[in-house]
C-alpha cells in the first residue's frame, strides 16, 4: 500500500490537532499520527483554558478558524473572570473543561473533517531525500510520503520525567516518549 499525503502532522495535541484541521480544510490531503487515539488533544495538567496567557493564544488561534475555543465553550464545567480585584485590562475569562469530553469533542471534529486521515502509530524517522523532507517512517515500519512534515510532538521528544531523585523516559505518566524521532531530527 502507498500512503502520500500533502501534510502529515506528527502529535494529536492541542498544536497538532489544530495544524491537521487547519491543512485539511485549506484541502490539503492530511495525515494525523498519534500514538493513541484515545489521548488525542488530551489536557494533560490543568483542564483550563484561558487565562492571560493561554486567552491570548485562544484568541489568535480562534481568528485563524481554529477549534480550541470552539471545543471549549462545548465541554466547560465552569467560567471564571480572572483577576476581577485588578483593573479591565487585567480581566481574563478561563475555563475549565472535562477532560474526557474535550477529547470526545475534538475527535468529532477531526472525524468529520473532510481530507484528513488519523494514523494510530509513533513516527520513528523523518525521511529526508536531496535535502528535501519527503515523509515519515513509523515504528510499524510504514512508510508515508508527504510535501511536508509539521513536528507537534510536545513533551514526547526524548521525554524524560523527573520523580523526586528517579528519572522515567516518558511523554507524559504512563506513556512512552519518542525517541527514535529525536535521533531523526538532530
Amino acid at each position: 500500500m502507498k500512503f502520500n499525503y500533502d501534510v502529515i502532522v506528527i502529535g494529536a495535541g492541542h498544536a497538532g490537532c489544530e495544524a491537521a484541521t487547519a491543512a485539511a480544510n485549506l484541502g490539503s490531503k492530511t495525515c494525523l499520527v498519534t500514538m493513541d487515539m484515545n489521548k488525542i488533544a488530551q489536557m494533560s495538567c490543568n483542564p483550563a483554558v484561558g487565562g492571560i496567557a493561554k486567552g491570548q493564544i485562544v484568541r489568535e488561534v480562534d481568528a485563524l478558524g481554529g477549534y480550541m475555543g470552539i471545543v471549549t465553550d462545548k465541554t466547560s464545567l465552569q467560567f471564571r473572570m480572572l483577576n476581577r480585584s485588578k483593573g479591565p485590562a487585567m480581566w481574563s475569562p478561563r475555563a475549565q473543561c472535562d477532560r474526557a469530553k474535550y477529547i470526545w469533542e475534538w475527535r468529532t471534529i477531526l472525524d468529520h473533517t473532510p481530507n484528513l486521515e488519523i494514523w494510530q502509530d509513533s513516527v520513528r524517522e523523518i525521511i529526508v531525500e536531496d535535502g528535501q523532507v519527503r515523509g515519515v517512517r513509523t515504528d510499524f515500519d510504514v512508510t508515508m510520503r508527504a510535501k511536508c512534515v509539521i513536528v507537534t510532538a510536545g513533551t514526547f521528544l526524548n521525554g524524560l520525567m523527573h520523580v523526586g531523585r528517579i528519572q522515567i523516559p516518558g511523554g507524559r505518566v504512563a506513556e512512552p516518549s519518542s525517541l527514535h524521532l529525536t535521533e531523526s531530527i538532530t
